[in-house]
């Protein structure tokens, strides 16, 4: 269709970008991610389940932690820097490896002619880096404390943006974290990363209006979240489960931690 003789179709791919616009050639991190990704979306047969979290007693939780944080001492005999500063995301890393324990029969991956269950939840959690991301694995995050899991995070995060990491950090697990709440993104559904069978899709924390239970309304600091399955490995009542035990240790975060 032409309209005073101009197209109003798009140029085919490899045509004419015009003026201003830029050819990016594709480096292998960026043609690794599209084949991936693509096979992720034409193979498996994703489902996805969204659920609304109070995170009050998480962010108590993380305030409490960093207030008592021990600092380090200046040559001035001042304090310095603390040892620890606790994130959102840290927390959520270990609400959800406690979820997998709770709920082993979606702790696992499709392997074709059989399904592998997993005895400890290896998590991976997708780092943004320029060009792309990655997604390096916290092993055996159930028996981590915070504090182990924070600083193992940081440490990751740093080489995968100086693309440092090695094969065997960023590869096997059965499940995997996605946040973009720091963006300010109040909801959305990640593609599963073969062969993870389960992604949690973590949004921002808001505050809104909820009902108490003696009907009155008050404020609450709320989280959503969407958990993407494999519904080769994950049916949609496990699935509800999974997340139903994430919310549960979420809203009463120290169960998670005893």
């Amino acid at each position: 269709m032409t309209v005073g003789g101009a197209s109003h179709f798009p140029a085919p791919a490899g045509g004419p970008v015009g003026e201003g616009g830029e050819e990016v050639p594709l480096d292998g991190m960026r043609k690794t991610i599209a084949a991936r990704l693509l096979q992720a979306k034409q193979t498996i047969p994703h489902f996805y389940l969204t659920a609304d979290v109070e995170i009050g007693r998480l962010l108590a939780l993380r305030e409490d932690a960093n207030v008592a944080a021990p600092k380090s001492a200046t040559p001035e005999g001042k304090d310095g820097a603390p040892a620890y500063r606790l994130s959102v995301n840290d927390l959520v890393i270990k609400m959800w490896a406690a979820a997998l324990q709770r709920v082993p029969a979606a702790n696992a991956v499709w392997a074709e002619d059989r399904i592998l269950r997993f005895k400890h939840s290896d998590i991976g959690i997708a780092v943004a880096i320029e060009g792309g991301l990655i997604t390096p694995v916290i092993r055996q995050a159930e028996l981590k404390s915070l504090t182990a899991i924070s600083a193992e995070m940081r440490e990751l995060a740093e080489r995968a943006r100086a693309r440092r990491l090695k094969p065997n950090e960023y590869q096997g697990g059965s499940s995997a974290i996605s946040n973009l709440g720091m963006y300010g993104v109040r909801e959305f559904a990640a593609i599963i990363n073969p062969p993870h069978a389960t992604i949690l899709a973590v949004g921002a924390s808001r505050r809104q209006a909820v009902e108490k239970s003696d009907g009155s309304v008050g404020f609450a600091s709320m989280m959503s979240v969407t958990l993407s399955c494999d519904h080769r490995v994950v049916d949609g009542a496990l699935g509800a489960e999974l997340l139903a035990a994430f919310r549960g240790f979420v809203e009463q975060p120290v169960t998670a931690l005893v």
